[in-house]
């Protein structure tokens, strides 16, 4: 396993994480090394509550889109909020989360970028070249580039002259979701899978459900941090 986070007893550098970053971006596998057919797939989520990160994720099955398996981690927070450096904040939360877990996803939403970052390595990027498992960025906000063509279904992403992602329609009348490559899968193929994953929302059911625990354990856990 690949470190991605500074130990607590050495203080932040934004150079050092830039170097890192600039490293793993490199090592992101852009095509499909996903084992076929998908039986599993999992959603992975971050929340915050006070100086505390929650990591979730969902495991549901791809035929059925039904859940299967929920792990959430309780993780303190040891790295400071960084615009394009936002991985390394949710990195712990989410590693501790999917280690709990006794099913392996054949491939894991993120909610977040993959490649679709000015550095080519956000969240979802991050995560898979550090677990060595295959990943897709699925983000609700565009971070880079902009959006190009006229499709109904997906656009392209396109930034410094490369596609890196696409806007996906996946509920009629709602705002796109970012999709991106995250480690692992190619654009083609992490697009359909997330349309494959959408029912009836504009997130797609891993997510969703990944959020929504997630936020239970925050409202679970705030009152706890507040009490006297």
């Amino acid at each position: 396993m690949i470190e991605f986070s500074l130990p607590p007893n050495i203080s932040f550098s934004l150079e050092k994480a830039r170097r890192v970053q600039t490293a793993l971006s490199k090592m992101v596998i852009r095509e499909d090394r996903i084992n076929a057919p998908i039986k599993y797939v999992a959603g992975v989520d971050v929340a915050y509550a006070e100086e505390y990160a929650i990591g979730a994720v969902a495991v549901l099955s791809y035929e059925t889109l039904e859940p299967v398996e929920v792990k959430t981690a309780l993780v303190k927070v040891r790295f400071p909020y960084v615009p394009t450096l936002l991985s390394f904040r949710e990195m712990p939360a989410a590693v501790a989360a999917i280690k709990k877990l006794e099913i392996k996803p054949n491939v894991f939403l993120v909610d977040g970028q993959g490649i679709a970052h000015p550095y080519r390595l956000g969240f979802a990027s991050h995560l898979g070249v550090t677990l060595n498992v295959p990943t897709i960025g699925v983000a609700k906000r565009l971070l880079c580039g902009e959006v190009l063509g006229d499709s109904s279904v997906w656009r392209p992403v396109v930034h410094e002259g490369e596609v890196v992602g696409g806007a996906v329609y996946t509920k009629h009348g709602t705002k796109p979701i970012y999709v991106s490559i995250g480690h692992m899968v190619s654009l083609e193929t992490a697009i359909k899978i997330v349309l494959a994953c959408t029912r009836g929302y504009r997130i797609p059911e891993p997510l969703r459900l990944s959020h929504i625990s997630a936020e239970r354990i925050k409202k679970e856990f705030v009152p706890h941090i507040n009490s006297p």
